[in-house]
């Protein structure tokens, strides 16, 4: 089974578009448009799973054919398929069923998701819940379980999770983290991601939505606690002076999950709407340059010293994916 269920900034902090300011979607397709065309199509792992994920979310809040046929170029690129490895059932390698997913629901051909659903039932029959040992993996597949009609394993493999790396509404990247006070953006934004995207397609009578909710909320109160002036959270949450300065993906997928929050009402909007417009707006006015190109997006890593400095020419293909994200839900509140 397979389910899925503009505001305008102050004119001096926008790109322009004729004489008015940009909507969040010409913005996001602006970003779009510069990473199609300067670069080339890639791999079928998380960081371009990530991207077309953002991608499709754009088609969906533009109509834009445009973009799902450069997602499809891609997938066809791939056949549909998965990237294996030494590891089995691994959560980096499912992200790629998220975006087959979103172009199986534009165009039902059981091809676009036999690879994923072979792969997600080969997961479930193993009876294992202890796949998920860093907390990218929520972001990876937990939705990818939840669209394919099993949000219950799904459940049981988050739940593993987050006995291990919760902390009072932030997250450890993983084991090697435990009881120390480095909270790695990314990774949060990794999980706050997950949360508004499985809360997205679970229905409303499902026993899991209510902690899923609780969960978001914790997040959505500590991420409003610690957001830089300028809108950015820093690369560690927990501490401003460990590698400070502006972080766009951490940033992205933040302001996403919280603006998701205030569309749908899981968050107080007179709160939290304000904390998303302040992420949104401080990164299209320090991260976005005028030709498109999104900065600001730390490289590869697990932790804040990673790819440290991350200056405004650093870009990354899953940044962009979580500032379309961002820009689609953005324009809705």
């Amino acid at each position: 089974m397979v389910t899925r269920r503009a505001f305008l900034l102050g004119a001096s902090t926008l790109p322009l578009i004729g004489a008015a300011p940009a909507s969040p979607l010409d913005i996001g397709r602006s970003a779009a448009d510069y990473w199609i065309r300067t670069a080339s199509l890639g791999g079928n792992d998380w960081q371009d799973a990530t991207l077309h994920s953002g991608v499709m979310a754009l088609y969906r809040a533009t109509g834009a054919t445009k973009y799902r046929d450069y997602t499809l170029s891609w997938a066809n690129k791939h056949n549909f398929r998965l990237k294996t490895g030494s590891r089995p059932h691994f959560a980096d390698y499912q992200a790629a069923g998220q975006p087959y997913l979103d172009l199986y629901e534009d165009k039902p051909e059981p091809r676009r998701i036999e690879a994923i659903t072979k792969e997600i039932n080969a997961t479930i029959a193993t009876g294992k819940t202890d796949y998920w040992t860093w907390v990218d993996a929520l972001h990876m597949a937990m939705p990818v379980f939840a669209r394919l009609g099993h949000a219950d394993y799904g459940d049981k493999l988050y739940k593993w999770t987050r006995a291990r790396l919760w902390d009072n509404g932030l997250w450890w990247r993983d084991s090697k983290y435990v009881n120390k006070n480095v909270y790695w953006s990314r990774g949060n934004g990794w999980a706050i991601a997950a949360l508004a995207k499985t809360l997205d397609v679970l229905p409303a009578s499902s026993p899991y939505r209510a902690s899923y909710v609780a969960d978001l909320r914790a997040m959505a109160g500590r991420l409003a606690q610690v957001q830089r002036s300028d809108g950015f959270w820093n690369v560690n949450l927990g501490d401003p002076k460990n590698y400070p300065g502006p972080e766009t993906s951490g940033t992205a997928f933040f302001t996403y999950g919280l603006a998701w929050g205030v569309r749908t009402g899981v968050l107080d909007a007179a709160t939290y709407r304000p904390v998303a417009l302040r992420g949104w707006d401080g990164m299209v006015k320090t991260a976005l340059h005028q030709s498109g190109k999104l900065g600001y997006v730390q490289g590869q890593g697990q932790q804040p010293s990673d790819h440290q400095p991350v200056g405004r020419d650093d870009t990354a293909n899953f940044g962009v994916g979580a500032f379309l994200l961002a820009a689609t839900q953005v324009a809705r509140i």
